[in-house]
């Protein structure tokens, strides 16, 4: 797994770090591969297609103000019959250090499954939740 070597390069939706209280309170931005350009319609986005991956890097704020890094969160969608539970995104995250802490069916799997079941709650939208419209942008 090598997105953290690539997902820089991908575009980029929110137009600043913003506090997501989904991911531990921690500042991310969202960033999408070109098989995702749908996702910048947002709530009009649809059904991503096989192989559409997205990433949020994050980073912590103390309350004196010193920051640090924070876990790369993963989701990428797969094959019909994946996980038909979770739309069939495979979800993962990889921490500061480049450890995975865990990818849906495969090492560490229960430790992501909380990302799955939170996603379940939007499977309206494909299982995605979009950022606040204040971050958002379309220009990529």
């Amino acid at each position: 797994m090598d997105y953290a070597g690539y997902y820089v390069d991908w575009a980029r939706y929110s137009n600043q770090p913003y506090q997501s209280g989904t991911h531990g309170g921690r500042y991310v931005n969202n960033y999408a591969n070109a098989k995702v350009k749908a996702y910048g319609k947002f709530e009009e986005a649809g059904t991503m297609p096989v192989g559409a991956m997205m990433a949020k890097d994050s980073f912590m704020v103390t309350a004196g103000g010193k920051t640090g890094p924070g876990p790369l969160f993963v989701m990428e969608k797969m094959w019909k019959g994946f996980n038909a539970e979770s739309g069939n995104w495979k979800y993962s995250m990889i921490m500061p250090d480049g450890a995975m802490f865990g990818t849906t069916g495969g090492k560490g799997s229960a430790n992501v499954q909380f990302c799955a079941d939170c996603h379940s709650a939007v499977s309206d939208q494909d299982h995605l939740y979009f950022l606040p419209e204040e971050y958002r942008t379309t220009s990529n």
